[in-house]
């Protein structure tokens, strides 16, 4: 049993012991253990054993997916639905030396996600294995290392070859990042500290930190535990110091108690954070040092107000997300993640559901610092399968460590402020929901009783949900079925509620179905195929299409808009991902549901949102104006700020609109003409905005247009590089699908991805060429670890070639 010493026990205030003469020494090493991966696919058990040779073998450094590395094919095992991209099996090792006096030290290897079904061994020694792809883990190496002269040998086999396992793409191998850790024996413990705020005010915050220590020694110490709270600028806002005595080979827990004055509140608008260092002392002796992220918050869920943050009323305007990154499949990348959060807030979002599993830790660090609300969701089954491999088959020996670690590894993080346990589990519909609810709130509260606990529930009728009957809920999620949520007050009094998955409307990018004001569902029913859709497995990009169990973004943003009850909505989803190529078959292999492309280039609705969500003036024009003579033309204007839309077609005014009763749009009907058309949005008869769009030439040049054109020599920052198909001036052709040659000239940088935002594209992403796709394509460029200036050159047969500079700087 953990022992739990109270501050009137053994705890005294302090003032400027932060001045002792103890050691600052830096004792807690965190090191990258990503570079100098071996890897091979297939099974190499002898690759354990020292001297193995590994000659034939890839040296690479990890985050890797091979998954992504491969060829699109229908007859892979993983399906259209998980990419219709190969899995199989891999194995990785790596060779590495530790100093003498590190023996003297714990070490450990962290793991952030392998997938899946990964075992690792150290110098022939087996550690354990983990079947689920998205957990994080470590493994103490202390008892099986060498030290000096002698090597250690890591290997990892990973064994993705059980499919299909997922109803998406998961990627294969060593995806997310590993670190070695290297502190005295005397530490705190592995995700050993929590962080919460149980009183807050203007004037002050109260806040509590608990500290497993642990001793992995054979003596007993004394200790000495210094916490202080540092603001964003690194400035001292409030310390302690805690005195207590530990046995050999034990841990205990420690609870620290201190105040914030005028405490910045964290906000998504002003995502302000602290931190919370910890240094553990036996004697003069610096044992460990210890950072914990703090945002200082309060937030409520209420079943008549909906949600405020700081006792400010609010919509969660959220989006679900699955994990993948486009090009770069499931390899994690801070950068890629930044990218996207960077687009998603500009358009208004607030929010992220981790649609359906724990994310890298790296999305959790960026939505604490750019202000964004997590819902933290653990599972997509429990007992009962979705497909044959999936975590069911290891649901009774994992669930609790899984859901143990997700909440472990996640507390600390103010973003988060919900635990979802479940997404549209089929436990709903039986008994065995009551009794597996209850267990799951239980394992999180038990480690976490600050927030709110929910699951993505599709039965919405109270009778017939086992989940919901359990009563151990927090707060109730539901997806899709907007047309209900006017009659949940009444179905469940006093509950609190949340939207938890919305939408699933379709569109490609760039592709326009006309007429657009007739709403299609796609396909119509579970048993009924598409036989309307089109023959290159586009979606009109019109707000018009929806999978049959949802709507168009307008229907139920609608609703949601003017129910106070309900807390806000997650948007199914925010980027398209791979696999679940909804509502077509092969060769159709990503999905369509996102408001942004796969290649991170907006769709027409986004505009939508932004119209809606910011205070940002909006008017957005679509769709191009490349079309037959004489053809009816629907023209759609999303605004903000402004009473009316004029359009001018040729400039000739083709009339106002203004928007009326609930509209979140205005149309126009015109016949084509070649020429152009433009909109001027007013606002009490004064111009706020105007959009002109042109008909567009033959395709005559290509542009790059970096997000970045400095990037850091680290070997792991990016610059998305945006290719646009033009006309002589300067217009983007709509139709345009040059094959596009990229080069990069420079030990500086390389090509890690290409992408075009196409469902049914079957090109690679690992290669150095692209068809344009609606006139545009996306080259990815990863910097190493040299320093200088690339060149970065574009060409394609018969159109001016492009040529840009990025600095590489360390």
């Amino acid at each position: 049993m953990r022992k739990l010493y109270s501050i009137s026990m053994i705890l005294m205030m302090l003032s400027g012991f932060w001045a002792c003469s103890f050691s600052s020494k830096e004792v807690r090493q965190v090191v990258d253990f990503n570079r100098g991966w071996y890897f091979k696919l297939g099974d190499h058990p002898n690759a354990i054993q020292e001297g193995f040779d590994i000659s034939s073998w890839r040296l690479l450094s990890v985050p890797h997916d091979w998954s992504i590395e491969g060829n699109f094919s229908e007859d892979h095992p993983t399906k259209p639905e998980g990419g219709a991209l190969p899995a199989g099996m891999g194995w990785y090792r790596k060779t590495f030396f530790l100093p003498k006096e590190a023996s003297e030290q714990s070490i450990w290897v962290e793991f952030d996600g392998v997938y899946r079904n990964s075992e690792v061994w150290i110098n022939g020694h087996r550690l354990g294995e983990r079947p689920n792809g998205y957990s994080s883990f470590k493994y103490d190496l202390s008892e099986y290392l060498t030290y000096g002269d002698d090597a250690n040998v890591i290997a990892v086999k990973v064994d993705n070859s059980a499919q299909p396992n997922s109803r998406w793409y998961t990627g294969s191998g060593i995806y997310r990042n590993v670190r070695l850790i290297r502190t005295g024996k005397i530490h705190v413990d592995h995700w050993g500290t929590f962080v919460s705020t149980p009183a807050i005010s203007k004037e002050t915050a109260k806040v509590e930190l608990e500290v497993i220590i642990r001793n992995e020694g054979h003596n007993r110490r004394h200790l000495t535990i210094e916490t202080v709270i540092l603001d964003a600028e690194d400035q001292e806002v409030a310390q302690l110091e805690s005195k207590a005595s530990v046995e050999g080979s034990s841990h205990f827990e420690i609870l620290q108690e201190m105040e914030v004055s005028q405490p910045a509140l964290w906000s998504t608008e002003r995502p302000y954070l602290y931190k919370v260092v910890t240094k553990v002392y036996a004697g003069m002796q610096l044992q460990d040092e210890y950072t914990t992220p703090l945002g200082i918050r309060y937030f409520e869920f209420d079943a008549k107000k909906g949600f405020s943050l700081n006792g400010t009323p609010m919509k969660i305007l959220g989006v679900c997300n699955h994990h993948d990154l486009g090009a770069l499949g499931a390899a994690v990348n801070k950068r890629a993640i930044e990218r996207q959060l960077e687009i998603l807030k500009e358009m208004g979002v607030n929010a992220i559901r981790t649609a359906h599993n724990p994310p890298a830790p790296e999305l959790l660090d960026l939505c604490d610092e750019m202000g964004f609300i997590v819902q933290d969701e653990a599972f997509d089954v429990w007992k009962k399968k979705k497909v044959d491999e999936d975590s069911h088959t290891f649901w009774d020996q994992w669930h609790r460590k899984d859901l143990e670690d997700m909440i472990l590894r996640d507390r600390n993080h103010p973003s988060v402020m919900m635990w979802s346990i479940g997404n549209e589990i089929r436990e709903q519909f039986d008994s065995t929901g009551i009794s597996i609810t209850r267990e799951l709130v239980g394992i999180v509260k038990e480690l976490d009783n600050t927030r709110p606990v929910t699951c993505a529930l599709t039965e919405n009728v109270p009778k017939k949900n086992f989940i919901y009957q359990s009563g151990a809920l927090d707060l109730l999620g539901f997806n899709y079925k907007h047309k209900d949520h006017k009659n949940f007050p009444n179905w469940y009094p006093g509950e609190k509620l949340i939207a938890s998955e919305n939408m699933s409307a379709l569109a490609t990018r760039g592709h326009y179905d006309l007429p657009s004001d007739t709403i299609m569902r796609w396909p119509a029913s579970y048993d009924q195929p598409l036989t309307t859709g089109n023959e290159d497995y586009t979606v009109s990009a019109y707000d018009q299409v929806s999978a049959y169990w949802g709507s168009t973004h307008e229907e139920t943003w609608k609703s949601i808009k003017q129910q106070d009850f309900m807390a806000g909505l997650f948007v199914w989803t925010g980027f398209d991902y791979l696999g679940e190529p909804i509502p077509y078959p092969y060769p159709a292999r990503s999905s369509y549901f996102g408001i942004i492309d796969l290649a991170g280039f907006p769709k027409d609705v986004y505009y939508m949102y932004q119209s809606e969500w910011t205070d940002t003036p909006v008017l957005h024009v679509f769709p191009h104006w490349n079309w037959e003579e004489g053809q009816m033309v629907d023209v759609w204007a999303y605004y903000n700020q402004a009473d009316e839309v004029e359009l001018f077609l040729n400039g000739e005014s083709l009339g106002t609109r203004k928007k009326s009763d609930d509209e979140l749009h205005v149309m126009w009907r015109v016949r084509y003409q070649p020429g152009n058309i433009k909109a001027v949005s007013r606002k009490n008869g004064k111009e706020v905005l105007e959009r002109e769009i042109f008909t567009a030439g033959e395709p005559q040049r290509v542009t790059l247009t970096p997000d970045r054109e400095i990037i850091k020599a680290d070997g792991k920052d990016l610059s998305f590089i945006t290719v646009n198909i033009q006309d002589m001036e300067g217009n983007l052709v709509p139709y345009a699908d040059n094959m596009v040659h990229f080069e990069v000239e420079g030990e500086e940088a390389t090509i890690v991805g290409v992408d075009n935002g196409y469902q049914a594209s079957l090109e690679p992403f690992k290669v150095n060429y692209r068809k344009a796709f609606k006139g545009k394509c996306l080259l990815i460029v990863q910097s190493t670890s040299n320093s200088g200036v690339v060149k970065v050159k574009a060409t394609a047969e018969n159109l001016q070639p492009a040529e840009i500079e990025l600095k590489v700087n360390n």
